[in-house]
């Protein structure tokens, strides 16, 4: 009996023991800064991807983080589209499917015909090896593929509104990877969300 109240006697003083912090890393330091460390998380990395990583680990996942935020930005947009009734006019394929009997959301892309399906993963491919990219090396910043032909005035900018431009981008794709996660999981569990209808 002593021993038990002598262990729990322990174990209640080693809660108020001080806490052991450990340094923060030199990686963690190094990217603290950069674009994307905003309020009110600031640099947050919970895996742990950029420990002990240098600046190309980095530049390579930033370009996957804006790549993929383009592609859920459009996805969300096509959700909206189409859940809103809006479909190209005409046929998808030479067999009399028209792009108005595709379904929305993610059932609907398993109504594609095959030869739909691959001329959509042919113009992707190409996109990924040959446009969506420094092909030029003219790029100011990772993610630039305006390869010295498209400006839409960005030249025009100074440096803080570049800045401020890219973070919203950065911060837009992030909510459009959370929004179309969030309207594909809601599809499978179905049910009705605002705006976007029944699903």
């Amino acid at each position: 009996m002593k021993t038990a109240i002598v262990a729990t006697l322990a174990a209640s003083a080693a809660a108020f023991a001080p806490a052991q912090t450990g340094k923060a890393t030199t990686a963690l330091n190094a990217f603290e800064n950069e674009l994307g460390a905003q309020p009110p998380l600031g640099f947050f990395d919970p895996l742990g991807l950029l420990d002990e990583a240098g600046q190309g680990r980095f530049d390579r996942l930033r370009y996957v983080e804006i790549k993929h935020g383009r592609i859920c930005q459009l996805a969300f947009l096509g959700q909206i589209v189409t859940r809103a009734g809006l479909r190209l006019p005409g046929n998808i394929s030479t067999d009399g499917t028209k792009f108005s009997d595709i379904g929305e959301g993610w059932a609907g892309s398993f109504e594609v015909p095959t030869d739909g399906a691959l001329q959509i993963l042919f113009f992707i491919g190409f996109l990924e090896l040959f446009v969506m990219k420094d092909v030029t090396g003219e790029n100011e910043f990772v993610g630039d593929f305006r390869n010295g032909f498209i400006d839409f005035g960005w030249d025009s900018f100074d440096e803080e509104t570049k800045l401020k431009k890219r973070a919203v981008e950065l911060n837009n794709g992030r909510a459009a990877m959370m929004g179309i996660l969030g309207l594909m999981v809601h599809e499978q569990l179905g049910g009705s969300l605002p705006i976007v209808g029944d699903l």
